[in-house]
């Protein structure tokens, strides 16, 4: 249910308390003020659904799990198949088509109608598809369904309207192109082969027309069976019976001999005056061994066998190495002449084409290139050169050379900013690539008028960083950041410290990045973060370390009385404050002595950084009794301010980067003062003692009293006995890992084991679930003092991690995610997103608390009623005190007010935590550079809360005009440059005050606060909530943002079920509510992203990134942005094969295949052998085909200039052939004339 709150006809009126109760716009701290009048609040919006539609725009990358190959010669583009039923059309830079094939069966075969604009696909449905490429966003014209026979090969000769389909049953039939309806015209396998053949011959796997006689078909089944069939006379010319199997047949051009692959490794020509025996058989890698024998190979899958007028032929192929040596790499051979090349593949090779001068079969082919899919990539070879270079590839193919592991998004950047990052980029780009252009630059793309500069940012599990232009629906590579050289390369290590080393330590988690002042804060899996500034010269630089202690466990926690100025942290090249803690009874362990320490080592020494992005800056969570830090789950950095900050679920840290100290490192508890809405107890080690100053210290006879009130919610309780033997852990325990992540950016650990995959994502906040701002843990025991839920009797305590269990997840590839999340069609409540997820998808999950299903750990269903979310219960500590566990999962920079007395705004932390609690606290920064740099930055909470339902994604700010408030910024300036006197050396802060621009507006602003489930619109600074609304009661939010959309701002929400939505500011009316993806599975999850223009863009695969549009406007200007995928271009013609090769070499021309294949004589097939599909182009298909210059109106007017082009040059022919015969009259005259007088004996 969609509920509004108005303030007197929606913008009038405002009270400080509202009706809307304590927990809603409670704070505990400052005197309420009076909300603004009804006139300083009146905002007009100007959105309304019309301006919202859902559209994909454009995808980016390597098509994944590529299976067919085709290439139009005249066209010059290419086609790609995938096997989730996905067709990849690529031309000139800029032209990239994605096509999706309803059925989503995965494609067997390509085949283009040259220079027509129509691309036939063969489906492992057994269903062939005609699409028409002459529309920017192709469309099925007509679909043909086999019944009762599979689809193996298909062949459509060159100018031909008959495509000839072969079948697993061995038979070959023929359809019209044009109408796409099966031909009563089939060769039947029992009349292919001898009548005393015995046994079948197999599939068909080879279809061509003979070169010299386009009425001869080749046939090649499976078995080794060669069949060349007479299509005129019904029979078969000849019968050729092979021993080994074939894979695949090529044709020389002049169509007397051609060249079979076979699946021992061996390569078969054949002559056509003699087909009993080939008359040249090979083993191009079979080495003779001692005993004379030849090695056994591996099947050559493909072969082509392409002629050349100045040198010998060129035989391609794949496959064919022995099986002598293990693990080498996939092959492409060329054989040319007697030269063999091989080259090596990085992955296995899924098809080949080589790339011709002509399309014509029977003229020299004069073969330029080959094309090569591989399973993750694709390379075109230059065969012009000996040494076959390969050619640089525009198109943005090695998205994924590393897994992608998160995403950015950044439209509307500063335009000077892709011009230097290009500049920089491209000094380290590879060399050697072959001079020639890339061949395949078909198609017609130009630069649309409402564009902007856009870049995409992607991190990688090997610590890189990529920068794309990704301006004008089109991306190409900027820039590539490599994290992992601020480190020193980890050592090698054996035995059980393996286990416990990450696999990939660089993995990047997150990115926060501001255009404006180019400075980039990067978040490791390995707790670390690195700030880079950039440069556009090189510099000696030596990196300065800072290491913060944020440990939340009982065992490591600090008293006030130890330290009571820097309470959590170390700075590097001093001694900690801390006093060192030895480890605990349950971590006595070789990792036990890995305390105060980080998982990295910084560089120390001074190291020569070249032009770009410069590490300043790195920040390391520490290890504590051989504990690993947890996972940074939240950051933000502000660069007019100088301060990041982050947090995990251990607490906030506050870094002041200017001047390299920590200004804040606090537990979570800690950060609501006297404010806590539920009323929980703090960690002391005495209960008489509260903390005052950061995180508590227990002393031993105290820790095994409050152990369980600090415990991680993730503890899975075992006997202690199990501690020094990890082999005898139970595998379950034994694969388990700690996972503290927020939902905003993290995702499931992956838990190690043969076919398990990812757990649903109810561990993406500490596993506490999560009951509309209350939490309950299944593991999690009441305090001390505190009354306990009966249970049955608990096992020894254990701490969170075994010695058998690494410290780290593996990092996670955003694009190896696989599990879907639920949608949800259901009005009943759940107790919990654990609950809910397993009610839709009915599977065991492997999460941290997977022994909870079975006894003595299990919920009791008293339990389970009990923790169930009731709103008279929101006073109660009963669930809360069990775990006081609550991760940082948003945090925001912004001037803002601190308190609800506060005149003018202040510089402010907005914090946001997996309890749906959002804190404010204010800061006192400097304002003078020089005091800046010297006078340290003061900051505290302020007491102010504001509760949520559900886990908090993201803030926002508002003026009270209703346009959205940037964050202030530093102007860029290059701290290596030159020395030069006129630069400015100060800081040039740009700010962007509530108070500033809207005098007449009177003071305040507005505060968009959006959780998993719930958005609110608060007026500061009296705090008063002026709008809410629930944005889903069955599923919860995984993405939010404030975005501007036509020249307004709205909230754009994405939700777990797959549903896209926006809601107005700031009243929050629904927008649009669009179901895009009925199952949205983990990659998407972690790297869907908005960003500002109406756009966003997820990880639609392990190696594609999928953009989309939520705005009308974009929708409707998308026709003039995409590339045209065809051009009108004249066929080449076919050359002039004189009159002696016309006389005795055969005349091909005269084949008439409408006389023979028509329904008139080969009469109708059987309605039940297949079924005509019309196509379903759709609404959007149709207004596409209707827009623009691919209308009919235009086709019709490109066609008439072809016809009439085409008549103008038949006319200049028609000159030259008369011109031509005047002459020769002329000089036969002459002749005739000069010979007339002789006689016969003077010649």
């Amino acid at each position: 249910m969609k509920k509004f709150r108005k303030v007197l006809d929606g913008l009038t009126t405002s009270s400080p308390g509202g009706t809307m109760g304590s927990p809603s716009s409670g704070s505990a701290a400052g005197t309420p003020t009076a909300a603004p009048t009804p006139k300083e609040i009146d905002i007009q919006e100007t959105l309304v659904s019309e301006n919202f539609q859902m559209c994909k725009t454009v995808r980016h990358g390597f098509p994944y799990q590529p299976t067919a190959l085709a290439f139009d010669p005249v066209q010059k583009i290419l086609a790609i198949g995938s096997r989730t039923g996905g067709v990849r059309i690529l031309g000139r830079p800029g032209v990239d088509c994605y096509c999706q094939h309803e059925s989503g069966s995965a494609v067997l075969q390509l085949q283009f109608l040259i220079n027509e604009g129509a691309l036939v696909t063969a489906c492992a449905d057994d269903t062939l598809h005609l699409w028409n490429l002459r529309q920017r966003r192709p469309a099925v014209l007509h679909s043909l369904k086999f019944n009762r026979e599979r689809i193996t090969f298909c062949h459509l000769p060159f100018q031909s309207k008959w495509l000839y389909v072969g079948t697993e049953r061995g038979n070959t039939h023929i359809v019209n192109i044009e109408s796409f309806i099966l031909s009563g015209y089939v060769i039947m396998w029992n009349k292919a082969i001898e009548l005393s053949t015995k046994t079948h011959p197999g599939p068909v796997v080879h279809l061509s027309d003979c070169p010299k006689d386009e009425g001869k078909l080749l046939i090649g089944f499976e078995s080794g069976m060669i069949v060349q069939w007479d299509l005129r006379g019904k029979k078969a010319d000849f019968r050729i019976c092979y021993d080994e199997a074939i894979h695949s047949a090529g044709w020389h051009h002049e169509g007397k001999q051609f060249m079979c692959s076979h699946s021992d490794g061996s390569l078969s020509m054949w002559n056509l005056r003699n087909t009993l025996k080939p008359f040249q058989v090979t083993f191009p890698h079979g080495k003779i061994q001692k005993d004379g024998r030849k090695e056994s190979c591996k099947p050559i899958l493909k072969v082509e066998y392409k002629t050349s007028r100045s040198s010998e032929p060129f035989v391609i192929f794949s496959g064919g190495l022995s099986y002598d040596k293990a693990g080498r790499r996939p092959t492409l051979t060329i054989m040319h002449g007697k030269a063999i090349t091989v080259l090596e593949m990085d992955y296995p090779i899924v098809e080949f084409m080589a790339l011709c001068e002509t399309p014509y079969n029977n003229e020299v082919q004069e073969p330029y290139a080959v094309v090569v899919l591989l399973e993750k990539d694709l390379i075109v070879v230059d065969l012009t050169q000996s040494n076959y270079p390969v050619c640089e590839n525009p198109y943005p193919m090695d998205i994924h050379e590393s897994p992608v592991t998160c995403t950015a998004y950044f439209a509307d950047c500063p335009p000077n900013l892709i011009p230097i990052l290009y500049s920089i980029g491209a000094k380290h780009k590879k060399t050697g690539y072959s001079q020639k252009e890339w061949p395949i630059a078909g198609g017609l793309w130009t630069l649309g008028c409402n564009t902007y500069p856009e870049i995409i940012l992607t991190g990688h599990a090997d610590g890189s960083i990529k920068f794309w232009d990704a301006s004008a629906i089109t991306l190409q590579m900027l820039y590539k950041l490599k994290t992992s050289k601020a480190f020193e390369k980890p050592k090698p290590v054996e035995g059980r410290a393996a286990d416990l080393m990450e696999e990939d330590p660089f993995a990047v988690q997150m990115v926060s990045w501001c255009p404006q002042s180019r400075i980039l804060c990067v978040v490791g899996i390995s707790a670390h973060i690195i700030l880079y500034r950039f440069s556009k010269y090189d510099a000696n630089t030596q990196i300065t370390s800072l290491e913060v202690r944020l440990q939340c466990e009982s065992e490591d926690v600090i008293s006030p009385s130890d330290n009571e100025n820097n309470p959590c942290f170390s700075e590097s090249g001093s001694h900690s404050p801390q006093t060192h803690h030895p480890a605990s009874p349950g971590s006595k362990t070789p990792e036990g002595n890995k305390d105060t320490i980080p998982c990295l080592k910084v560089k120390e020494r001074m190291v020569r950084v070249p032009p770009g992005y410069q590490a300043e800056l790195v920040i390391q969570l520490l290890w504590v009794d051989g504990e690993p830090p947890q996972q940074i789950t939240s950051l933000d950095i502000n660069s007019a301010y100088g301060l990041l900050a982050f947090g995990n679920c251990n607490g906030l840290a506050v870094v002041d980067y200017l001047q390299k100290t920590i200004l804040l490192c606090m537990s979570t508890l800690d950060l609501y003062g006297g404010a806590d809405p539920y009323q929980r107890l703090t960690r002391s080690p005495r209960r008489n003692r509260q903390s005052t100053s950061g995180l508590t210290e227990l002393s031993d006879n105290q820790q095994s009293i409050d152990m369980e009130r600090s415990k991680s919610p993730t503890s899975v309780h075992y006997p202690t006995s199990l501690h020094n033997d990890p082999r005898v852990l139970p595998e379950p325990v034994a694969s388990l890992r700690a996972s503290h992540c927020s939902p905003v950016f993290y995702l499931l650990d992956n838990v190690k084991g043969p076919g398990r995959k990812l757990s649903l994502p109810t561990d993406l906040k500490t596993d506490l679930d999560h009951v509309n701002g209350h939490c309950t843990s299944p593991t999690s025991q009441p305090s001390a003092g505190k009354p306990r839920v009966p249970m049955v009797p608990e096992g020894p305590r254990l701490t969170r991690r075994g010695p058998g269990r690494p410290p780290f997840r593996k990092a996670q590839s955003a694009a190896c995610m696989e599990i879907s999340l639920p949608v949800s069609h259901t009005e009943v409540g759940y107790a919990s997103r654990r609950a809910m997820l397993q009610q839709f998808h009915g599977v065991t999950m492997y999460s941290h608390d997977e022994h909870h299903s079975t006894p003595p750990y299990s919920w009791t269903d008293k339990e389970s009623r009990e923790n169930s979310f009731s709103r008279s219960r929101s006073s109660s500590v009963s669930s809360i005190d069990r775990d006081t566990k609550e991760a940082i999962t948003t945090l925001q920079f912004g001037e803002s007010y601190g308190r609800k007395n506060d005149a003018l705004p202040n510089p402010c932390l907005w914090v946001g935590t997996s309890l749906g609690v959002a804190l404010v606290i204010p800061m006192s920064i400097p304002t003078d550079h020089e005091e800046r740099m010297e006078v340290p930055v003061t900051m505290g909470p302020s007491g102010t809360v504001l509760m949520l339902k559900g886990s908090v994604l993201r803030f926002g700010f508002l003026d009270c005009m209703g346009s959205l408030i940037q964050s202030p910024y530093e102007v860029w300036r290059d701290l290596n440059g030159p020395e030069d006197p006129d630069r400015v050396r100060k800081r040039k802060l740009v700010h962007f005050s509530p108070s500033s621009s809207q005098d007449s507006c009177g003071e305040g602003h507005l505060a968009v606060v959006c959780s998993e489930r719930q958005a609110k619109v608060i007026l500061m600074p009296s705090q008063s909530v002026l709008f809410v609304h629930n944005i889903t009661e069955s599923s919860f939010v995984l993405r939010a943002d404030v975005v501007s959309v036509s020249n307004s701002v709205c909230l754009a929400c994405f939700c777990a079920n797959g549903h896209i939505m926006t809601l107005s500011l700031p009243s929050l009316r629904p927008l649009m509510d669009v179901n895009y993806l009925p199952l949205t599975d983990m990659r998407i999850a972690r790297t869907f992203c908005f960003t500002n223009g109406g756009q966003a863009l997820y990880l639609s695969s392990p190696t594609e990134i999928q953009r989309i549009t939520y705005s009308q406007e974009m929708c409707d200007n998308l026709q003039e942005m995409l590339g045209e995928l065809f051009t009108p271009i004249e066929t080449p013609e076919a050359q002039n094969r004189g009159f002696l090769k016309g006389f005795f070499g055969g005349n091909s021309h005269n084949f008439d295949r409408e006389e023979l294949f028509g329904e008139a004589s080969a009469g109708k097939a059987s309605r039940s052998l297949a079924q005509h599909i019309p196509g379903q182009a759709g609404m959007e298909g149709m207004k596409v085909a209707a827009s623009g210059v691919v209308g009919d109106l235009a086709r019709a007017r490109i066609a008439l200039d072809e016809r009439g082009q085409r008549l103008g040059e038949l006319e200049d022919r028609t000159a030259l052939m008369m011109t031509s015969a005047d002459v020769f009259s002329k000089h036969a005259h002459e002749l005739m004339l000069k010979c007339k007088d002789k006689k016969w004996y003077q010649f």
